[in-house]
């Protein structure tokens, strides 16, 4: 079975340390994504979003250590706040400087921010969204056989159990027992990295 990282709150610890290049990582790998799909979401292009990601983490990076002092506001919470306001940050810079078609596409934006409260259910969206990604993953490199591949054509790809079962030269009970296998791996998997993402 493939190991989990450690919990999040050694990593945060560790990473208080700009050496622990490995505990860097592990906290990088499953938010790198999370905050380039929301800057992305927000107009920017790559090498916008790309800097949003690297501004955000060289924030967590310079201070993490006020978020532990900060008592009851979860690690996620701040993190959406350090994301939206690095966000802000780069969308404010002269216009000039960025590939959004003017201060109209800015005025737009901000009149956007002020009137959508919903960018706080993107963050959570993206972050479920990249922990289901890390969980098939996870999960994909465990099983064996066509077991993964029954799944992916009964359950995502839509096909009728008895058109995956055919496809594979299978019977529809194996198929239905690797859709089960599948759902219960992904479960646990999911679960593990939900808690280490809290």
């Amino acid at each position: 079975m493939t190991e989990f990282p450690e919990t999040k709150s050694e990593i945060l610890v560790r990473i208080q340390t700009a050496e622990d290049q490995e505990a860097w990582a592990q906290f990088v790998s499953p938010y790198r994504p999370v905050i380039y799909r929301l800057a992305c979401r927000r107009g920017m292009q790559n090498a916008d979003a790309q800097e949003v990601v690297q501004l955000v983490l060289m924030s967590v990076g310079n201070s993490i250590k006020r978020w532990e002092r900060l008592s009851g506001v979860r690690f996620r919470h701040w993190l959406r706040k350090v994301i939206k306001n690095t966000t802000l940050n780069v969308l404010s810079r002269k216009p000039i400087d960025l590939a959004l078609g003017g201060t109209d596409a800015q005025d737009l934006f901000n009149e956007e921010i002020e009137q959508n409260p919903g960018h706080e259910d993107e963050f959570e969206f993206e972050a479920r969204r990249e922990i289901f990604q890390q969980a098939a993953a996870i999960v994909q490199a465990e099983v064996r056989g066509n077991t993964w591949e029954a799944f992916q054509l009964s359950v995502i790809d839509g096909l009728s159990v008895e058109d995956a079962a055919h496809k594979l030269g299978i019977s529809t009970g194996g198929v239905y027992a690797a859709r089960g296998r599948v759902m219960a791996r992904l479960n646990s998997a999911v679960n593990q990295l939900k808690k280490e993402l809290d």
